[in-house]
Formats: C-alpha cells, sequence, structure tokens
C-alpha cells in the first residue's frame, strides 16, 4: 500500500493532508530508513531543491517540518520573542527555523554545555531550565514557546514565561499528563496546543526557506557497515543531532 493520504475527507479536502485520519505512514510500522524503495502518494513525492545538501535533507522531513510547522500555524511574527525547550534533535533546527525567521529566540536547556552550540544555532539567549532565577528572569515575556521535549517538566513556570496571548505548543511527546491549572490561562489569555507533521505545501514552503536561509540539520555519518555502532552511539544520546547512514555494502 502507497504511504500517503486518502485525500477525499474533509481534512484533505481542506489542504490538511497530514490530519487526515486515515492516513498511511511512510516510517511507521513499515522498513523505514532501512527499506530499499519507498512508494508513495505523488502529492507526498516532494523534489529537493537544488540548494540542500541531501545527505542532511532526510531529517527536514521529519523533525524539520514538526517544528516548522506551528510557526506557519499560528502566524508566528519576526517581532515575536520565543522559546525553545530542548535543544536536540527537533530543537536544535527549531533554532536555526525561528532564528532565520527574524525572532528573538529564547533556548531552554538544562545542561549549561549546551549554551554555546545553542548561541551558535540562533538563540539570542540561553536560559538554564534548572535555575529558578534565570526562568523568573523571564517571566511574562515570551510570544511562543515550542515544547520539543518527551519528558515531564514543571510547565507552569514555563506558562509563566508566557507574556499576555501566549502560547505554549507541544511537538514533543509527553508521555505523561501536563498540568494546566485553567486559571493560569483564563487571566493573561493563553493558550496549549500541540501539532504533528505539516502537509505537503508546508513541506514545501520549508524546503524553499531551508534552501533560501541555509538552514540544515546537523548530522553524523556513518557507513552502513557500521549500522551497530551507529545505533549504540544513538541510544547513548550521543548523537548530535541525526545519523546519516551511507551505503557502503555492494
Amino acid at each position: 500500500m502507497d504511504a500517503g493520504s486518502d485525500r477525499t475527507c474533509r481534512q484533505c479536502l481542506a489542504g490538511d493532508f497530514n490530519l487526515c485520519p486515515a492516513a498511511e505512514q511512510t516510517i511507521v510500522g513499515r522498513p523505514g530508513g532501512f527499506a530499499e524503495r519507498v512508494r508513495c502518494q505523488a502529492l507526498w513525492a516532494i523534489p529537493l531543491p537544488d540548494e540542500l545538501d541531501q545527505s542532511k535533507a532526510g531529517p527536514l522531513f521529519c523533525g524539520g517540518i514538526t517544528v516548522f510547522n506551528p510557526i506557519v500555524q499560528f502566524d508566528v511574527k519576526p517581532t515575536d520573542r520565543v522559546g525553545v525547550v530542548g535543544i536536540g534533535g527537533l530543537g536544535h533546527l527549531a533554532l536555526q527555523f525561528l532564528n532565520k525567521w527574524g525572532c528573538e529566540v529564547v533556548a531552554f536547556t538544562s545542561s549549561d554545555s549546551k549554551k554555546k552550540e545553542a548561541m551558535d544555532l540562533g538563540a539570542r539567549r540561553v536560559v538554564n531550565s534548572r535555575d529558578d532565577k534565570q526562568v523568573a528572569a523571564i517571566r511574562g515575556s515570551l510570544d511562543f514557546i515550542i515544547s520539543t521535549v518527551n519528558v515531564s517538566l514543571p510547565w507552569q513556570a514555563y506558562l509563566d514565561s508566557l507574556a499576555p496571548k501566549g502560547r505554549l505548543h507541544f511537538v514533543g511527546a509527553v508521555t505523561e499528563p501536563v498540568p494546566v491549572p485553567v486559571f493560569s490561562l483564563l487571566m493573561g489569555q493563553k493558550s496549549v496546543s500541540g501539532s504533528p507533521l505539516g502537509s505537503p505545501a508546508t513541506i514545501i514552503k520549508m524546503l524553499d526557506f531551508c534552501g533560501r536561509h541555509g538552514v540544515a540539520a546537523v548530522t553524523e555519518m556513518f557507513p552502513m557497515s557500521r549500522v551497530n555502532e551507529a545505533l549504540a552511539h544513538l541510544e547513548s544520546g550521543k548523537a548530535r543531532y541525526r545519523i546519516v547512514l551511507e551505503n557502503d555494502i555492494k
């Protein structure tokens, strides 16, 4: 069966093909990155701009579109101050997108060792999320926060960091319920939301943006003959930030 969407439901007819209830995944439940071929509907077969390095383009179709989609969906403006929670596979791309978008970007990380790297990727300021004083110093100042982590955090502190009408948006799959006191939303007219990958139209827009502004995933290259080593490197949490396998097997 082709990967794709049914193209007839209300979501597809509205252009939100990525929200199709009958969508067939490209990776989940299939051989994924180890497949020799991928079969999909033409709608989802999106050509790469000439400006993009093919060896770094793969992560854009997962981590890249995951963090780019909410920028478009929620009309994030170049004048906005935006926080990024988590500097990993998703977060390192979010920093680049938002910086090139024109935003003032604040990176939240639990590790001071990532401060220089976050600044190099586009953050104007780096806040240690374990330092209450640093978190308190930006209270009420952010228009949008995008959370890329999959662990529970003191979410009230992030809600408090939002300016009136600010939004805390999740793209990281936190496995535990997120406590959100309604009163903390009411008084500042704040919002909490989440989103999956983007539609083909948004993916095309993202790829053009990457080609124009030089946004690319930070990757490490491993030959296919060392795939077990690559997987161990990934599982240890040492990958920065995506691993690309090169076929050296004949």
